[in-house]
């Protein structure tokens, strides 16, 4: 086998697992992500969440962002007996936790005892490494392999890996690019991603490469037209939502339009007893109904930091984006219940943010079974859903009045389903384009991962003619494995 090969364990045949293996000599290899797979991918294969491949010689796993489909194959990898460092950045490093605790608890064990020393172990292996310095990992007079890790702007703390391998026998190096999940332009809290300065190899997702994001900069008057368009209809507007970057994401921009509006006069809102809940935008609850949610809202806000320049002018202007007035915490289950009972049969006016993104676990699933048959609510998607999630369902067949299936249980969709665009957490065409043409030195390789074939086929187009306008040769690959 030559050197540096790289073998793909996920996000081939769509944008779930992602789990890339770099192997850099014989019995010397790195990980990049290890996640599970969502949906219908791939879907003749229960087994696919196992650990199918040896973990010989694999050095490390480099993790470049703690959503699970980058990470929630972490137990199993641990069950199959991995000990070396897991590493990530400095706010990965303190998200990851809360994100693998939930997985565990939801797959594998309760147990507090197992619980405990698992989580033990996952901090023991942990490595936080800063943006922008490079990390050793061999140094041998056969092979000198390091990493460094740059801001990705898809969530907070996800990043890029840049791979620089050094064979001084063969005097030959090698910069080799993962690019995980690239945010796109001008997201909330985030800074944006800078181009390496170069790669000779890029693993690059693709998805969306075949198509451009609505206008982010008019997004936010879109989510206002949303919102009272589920005020004037007198329900809930429910937003399925990830826990982790979606959530917080809301929730900076809900707050910037209170803000906007001069409407975040303190207000007594309950949602306990008889008493009528305001419609109007001052006393309108703003309900997180997830408990990993809520610890991860709060984990965001010790890690103001790394926020971007307009965050961080709101906090120095006394205002509190991600824990203002009107926002309601949901922890227990039995308090979940009373809200989803409470507003399915008042209809009062709310706004609940709730897990999971693509509707296929987490308690929008209760939301959902509750309202999604009454016209005065409203659901609004603001992500991807995968091809086989009822997320996707619900988006295809609400507009028809068509039905989404929970649990073997037919539930007719009368609700409003809206898709609001300009929210998407990843990069589009253009912006995957532009990481390509920022770089000085141009990728000799590029491969397209997580993405569905027909983003995969029109990115492999584009990149094709951006190098044939520059008479550059490019060799652009889709892998099958």
């Amino acid at each position: 086998m030559p050197y540096p090969n790289i073998i793909h364990h996920g996000a081939i045949n769509g944008v779930t697992g992602s789990c890339h293996q770099l192997h850099m000599a014989a019995q010397s290899s790195l990980l990049i992500d290890c996640g599970i797979f969502q949906g219908n991918e791939p879907a003749d294969d229960d087994r696919a969440n196992n650990i199918e491949f040896s973990i010989n010689g694999i050095k490390a796993l480099i993790v470049t962002h703690v959503h699970a489909d980058h990470i929630g194959r972490i137990p199993h990898l641990l069950a199959a007996g991995f000990e070396g460092p897991i590493i990530c950045s400095e706010p990965s490093a303190k998200l990851l936790p809360l994100v693998l605790e939930d997985a565990f608890k939801l797959e594998f064990s309760r147990d507090t005892r197992t619980l405990d020393r698992y989580l033990q172990r996952v901090q023991k292996q942990t490595v936080a490494v800063p943006f922008g310095q490079w990390f050793p990992i061999s140094q041998s007079d056969t092979l000198q392999a390091r990493i460094r890790l740059q801001r990705a702007g898809h969530i907070l703390g996800s990043a890029y890996v840049e791979c620089d391998l050094t064979y001084p026998q063969k005097a030959v190096n090698q910069r080799i690019v993962f690019s995980g999940d690239l945010g796109a332009p001008n997201t909330p809290l985030l800074l944006g991603p800078q181009s390496p300065e170069r790669a000779d190899i890029l693993i690059l997702e693709s998805t969306y490469g075949d198509r451009l994001h609505e206008d982010r900069a008019t997004r936010q008057d879109r989510l206002e037209l949303a919102i009272d368009k589920a005020l004037a209809d007198q329900g809930t507007l429910l937003i399925p939502a990830f826990s982790l970057g979606r959530t917080q994401e809301l929730l900076y921009e809900i707050e910037d339009i209170l803000h906007r509006k001069s409407l975040t006069t303190p207000a007594s809102v309950s949602l306990d007893g008889d008493q009528s809940l305001p419609i109007n935008w001052p006393q309108l609850p703003v309900i997180i109904d997830s408990p990993l949610a809520s610890r991860l809202t709060a984990t965001y806000r010790g890690l103001d930091i790394y926020w971007n320049a307009d965050a961080q002018q709101r906090l120095k202007a006394g205002r509190n984006p991600l824990n203002f007035q009107q926002l309601i915490t949901v922890d227990s289950h039995a308090k979940h219940l009373q809200v989803v009972n409470y507003l399915s049969s008042t209809g009062r006016p709310a706004i609940v943010i709730a897990a999971n993104g693509m509707c296929s676990k987490g308690r929008i699933v209760n939301y959902l079974k509750a309202m999604l048959g009454d016209a005065r609510h409203n659901v609004l998607f603001m992500g991807y859903q995968a091809q086989g999630t009822p997320g996707a369902a619900i988006q295809m067949y609400g507009p028809k009045g068509g039905y989404v299936d929970f649990e073997g249980e037919r539930h007719r969709i009368s609700a409003d389903i809206t898709t609001l665009g300009g929210y998407s957490a990843h990069a589009d065409q253009l912006d995957l384009l532009n990481f390509v043409s920022g770089m000085d030195h141009w990728p000799e390789q590029i491969r397209l991962v997580h993405g569905e074939m027909s983003a995969k086929q029109a990115l492999a187009a584009e990149l094709q003619g951006l190098y044939g306008a520059r008479n550059l040769p490019v060799d652009v690959l889709i892998p099958a494995s």
